[in-house]
């Protein structure tokens, strides 16, 4: 009796929606915006692979690095390795790779996301917001010459145009997409 009553719960629970990787890493970037972390800038030691800096603190590109760990990709690894086999083709570095920092600058996640992701339209426009996805990466060129980043959020404002989740000061998630110059929107996986 008990197991035909689990086998009838089985046949009438509705089938779980496949998560994807986007979806992984759009619900690591809404737990950061949740938590808030404070914008902390400086070179930090920290461990190797999956290495991080405590979650109260991080800059624009740990929300990507975190939002990424949470799909299973571990960009600390990811470019440390590409750095090792490809390191003069890489914008920013330092000697010789190191894996503390390179994955936290914002040119060389770029040139990793232009080599190995999807590259997609930096245009919003009514025509182009279907080209951006909850999970996309982007990148901006602030308005004082500095490099930011962070990622594309389900949550549209009243044009449709979505919220995106980043750390200027405090990891939020915010409507600021058009708010900056867009120098870089990717996808990743490509797939």
């Amino acid at each position: 009796m008990f197991a035909s009553i689990c086998m009838f719960a089985l046949l009438a629970a509705p089938p779980l929606a496949p998560v994807g990787a986007a979806e992984k890493i759009l619900a690591g970037a809404k737990i950061q915006a949740r938590e808030g972390a404070m914008y902390t800038v400086g070179y930090f030691k920290i461990g190797y692979p999956n290495g991080d800096l405590p979650r109260d603190q991080g800059v624009c590109t740990d929300v990507v690095i975190r939002s990424l760990r949470r799909a299973g990709f571990d960009l600390q690894k990811l470019i440390h390795e590409d750095m090792k086999t490809r390191f003069k083709t890489y914008p920013r570095r330092e000697k010789r790779p190191d894996s503390n920092i390179d994955h936290r600058r914002c040119p060389n996640q770029i040139w990793f996301f232009k080599t190995y992701g999807k590259t997609l339209t930096t245009t919003v426009k009514s025509q182009t917001l279907s080209q951006w996805k909850p999970g996309d990466i982007v990148y901006w060129k602030l308005d004082n010459g500095l490099d930011h980043t962070g990622i594309v959020s389900d949550r549209l404002n009243a044009k449709g145009e979505p919220y995106v989740i980043h750390n200027i000061s405090q990891c939020k998630e915010e409507d600021v997409l058009t708010t900056w110059k867009i120098v870089g929107h990717y996808r990743y996986p490509k797939s």
